[in-house]
């Protein structure tokens, strides 16, 4: 059996996802003060923003007790092509990572999959063409 050696370096962690209670206020915060821009808003539920090189995705969550509140959904580091991602996917799976979804393409032309690490946090494994 071949083993598969690590597949380089990541473009680093610039994607993090958010539940929060009140949606809306959140990204009045994100984009009014904080200068970030809409990416892309598929449904009243999910927003997704950023500053150009970065992708925060807020998350309406209808379970949250207060605004303050704060849930992380998941971390996602930056790949550099489809096929890194599938190169990764292989790489960790080989390693004993749990994997929870397998490698897929999204709406948004992004392609990616999700594994846990040792701490129990969600990794997203990302190629998201806007900020490669």
């Amino acid at each position: 059996m071949n083993t598969l050696s690590r597949p380089g370096k990541t473009s680093g962690l610039r994607h993090v996802a958010l539940f929060v209670a009140n949606l809306e206020a959140c990204v009045d915060f994100y984009t009014r003060l904080l200068g970030m821009n809409i990416e892309w808003q598929p449904d009243a539920d999910n927003v997704y923003l950023t500053s150009g090189n970065d992708n925060l995705a807020l998350h309406r969550w209808v379970g949250l007790k207060q605004s303050s509140e704060q849930v992380l959904d998941h971390i996602g580091f930056i790949l550099s092509s489809p096929d890194v991602v599938d190169d990764w996917h292989d790489f960790l799976l080989q390693e004993g990572v749990m994997i929870k979804k397998a490698p897929k393409v999204h709406r948004d032309g992004a392609k990616s999959f999700y594994c846990v690490d040792p701490a129990g946090t969600l990794v997203q494994m990302i190629y998201h063409p806007p900020i490669v």
